[in-house]
């Protein structure tokens, strides 16, 4: 197996780390980028194939320093993981509008800002892999993720369209929907941010609900390491496949999500045959 240079971003803390640890463990290079670059250091590890970048996915001009540093180090980029991201939770009309564009800035637009940097690269060699983490939420709407589910679902779109984009020129794309891991997504302050705006009829479902998803961090059935490994494992695969639905959860999880999508389809469907034109 050829070792190849990844480019992972939110690298400081959470899955970013596994994941940076289990391409370092298979002898590849690893460009780890965060918003602060010894932060990400001192979580992965100093390591003689490790480089620590400074990156804010939201800054353009950020993701072109950090990719031009990857290539000055190591000469190409193999395999872009976009993982950094963030949970604007609550309910639609308790999540501001200006938490809303926070939201779709950090987990929509900052893999595209990265993404725009790094494909430049991969189109010159004519190969590399394009990883995006959404989520579960990215395929099933889920109660009190308004902002996140959205951001997510276009993920979802942006990636499922990119791969006729880029395929001519040897890059492959794959997307990663996890369902509940232990990571530091749930972590109050550092990823999730709770609705700013209060609504009487919202206000105890909203506190019911912050209470419930507090009690979830650190119980998470997912092992983030693992999880880290495998896709690891996918990437050095001969076939990288155009999604991978992580975790029990998350399997079980689309798996009714699309028993019921059948079951639309088979309830209405001779009332959408029928909209076609008269022969």
């Amino acid at each position: 197996m050829s070792s190849n240079v990844w480019f992972i971003t939110g690298a400081g803390r959470g899955l970013g780390i596994d994941i940076a640890r289990a391409a370092l463990a298979a002898g590849h290079s690893v460009v780890a980028t965060g918003r602060d670059a010894a932060r990400v250091e001192n979580a992965i590890g100093a390591h003689e194939k490790l480089l620590a970048v400074e990156l804010d996915i939201t800054d353009r001009g950020a993701a072109k320093e950090a990719t031009a540093a990857a290539v000055e180090r190591f000469g190409r980029i193999d395999v872009l993981v976009n993982n950094a991201g963030n949970f604007y939770a609550g309910y639609f009309e308790n999540i501001s509008p200006e938490q809303f564009r926070a939201q779709m800035e950090t987990n929509f637009f900052g893999p595209l800002n990265v993404a725009r940097a790094v494909l430049p690269v991969m189109r010159t060699q004519r190969s590399g892999q394009v990883i995006t983490v959404t989520s579960m939420a990215g395929l099933i709407g889920q109660e009190f993720c308004a902002a996140y589910a959205a951001s997510k679902f276009a993920l979802e779109g942006w990636m499922e369209s990119l791969r006729f984009d880029v395929e001519p020129y040897g890059i492959r794309t794959m997307s990663v929907e996890p369902g509940f891991f232990r990571t530091e997504l749930l972590v109050e302050g550092a990823s999730t941010i709770w609705p700013e705006l209060h609504v009487d009829d919202y206000a105890e479902r909203t506190a019911k609900t912050i209470e419930a998803w507090k009690s979830m961090n650190g119980q998470q059935g997912g092992d983030p390491k693992k999880l880290g490994q495998a896709l690891v494992i996918l990437s050095d695969s001969v076939e990288l496949p155009l999604r991978f639905i992580a975790g029990a959860d998350g399997m079980a999880g689309e798996e009714e999500n699309l028993s019921t999508i059948q079951a639309q389809i088979d309830a209405n469907r001779e009332l959408s045959a029928s909209l076609s034109y008269d022969a």
